[in-house]
């Protein structure tokens, strides 16, 4: 111990204690959090999940940052304690906002892969002029819900 703490403890009367020293080895590491992987669901709905859970993670834990800073900014009254529990605040509403974004990516990526689009543009016909006018002729007369349309007649000049 230094003199220092040898004065104080004699002071307070406190008995002289060995000197322990610390290393890091005295504190227990968390163990890691195992990933989940539910096999019967695909890779995004893993992952979704995943980063669900760490998102929830994430702003737990700083919302008990918060209350600790706020607890220490009110009693030591600092503006610099005040001005880390605003951008601690800001960061958790922005993890939020990161949650809320990972809900809509989700919903765009199943929305993909239920609707493919079918639509057909600039599709080329290959063949004479005479072959388009049939199939288009066909088109026309063709049998739609148990109705037959019949093409109109142009009254523009053919009698």
């Amino acid at each position: 111990m230094s003199k220092l703490e040898d004065s104080v403890n004699e002071i307070l009367g406190l008995e002289k204690k060995e000197s322990t020293s610390i290393s890091v080895s005295d504190f227990e590491q968390p163990a890691p959090v195992p990933r989940k992987v539910d096999e019967s669901k695909t890779d995004i709905d893993n992952d979704y999940e995943n980063s669900r859970d760490n998102y929830y993670n994430l702003i737990e834990k700083g919302n008990q940052a918060i209350e600790g800073i706020l607890e220490i900014a009110k009693e030591g009254q600092h503006p610099r304690a005040y001005e880390v529990a605003g951008q601690l605040i800001g960061q958790v509403a922005n993890t939020v906002d990161k949650l809320q974004d990972l809900q809509k990516k989700l919903k765009d990526l199943k929305e993909v892969t239920k609707k493919s689009d079918t639509k057909i543009q600039n599709a080329l016909f290959v063949g004479s002029t005479a072959e388009l006018q049939k199939m288009l002729q066909a088109k026309k007369n063709e049998t739609i819900e148990g109705t037959v349309t019949e093409s109109k007649k142009d009254n523009s000049g053919d009698k």
